[in-house]
């Protein structure tokens, strides 16, 4: 298991060791396929993901096109059904607004819950149960 900067081992919000997003697209701040994170990682991009075209569209229309490759930035472009590293912030933006996609709690990163609460997460948890 890979450690970071934040007290050894990464884990995940539910306590146990973080899991992987996805490989394809690959994802992660350092495009590992987790969602570690470190103190560059200034957007925490800490919640595992699963895109719909609804959230697409209202991350676009507050200024973040998720759907536009940009193989400078080493950015695939997304679509629906995909698994995403996404900040933080911007879920509980969308959850606020009511657009948040649904999340993989063992692959979400145990500093998500500085920005969102766990009972939000579950809620719209796909690997509960």
């Amino acid at each position: 298991m890979k450690s970071d900067e934040f007290g050894g081992a990464a884990r995940n919000v539910l306590g146990g060791p973080l899991g992987r997003c996805s490989d394809q697209p690959l994802t992660g701040f350092f495009r590992d396929g987790c969602c570690h994170t470190s103190v560059e990682d200034v957007g925490s991009h800490t919640l595992c993901v699963v895109l719909t075209a609804d959230f697409l569209e209202f991350s676009k229309a507050r200024g973040n096109d998720l759907t536009t490759p940009r193989p400078e930035q080493d950015f695939p472009g997304l679509k629906p059904g995909d698994r995403w590293c996404l900040c933080a912030a911007r879920w509980q933006e969308a959850w606020q607004a009511g657009q948040a996609p649904h999340v993989v709690l063992n692959a979400c990163h145990e500093q998500a819950l500085e920005v969102v609460k766990l009972d939000d997460l579950k809620r719209l948890a796909i690997d509960l149960n």
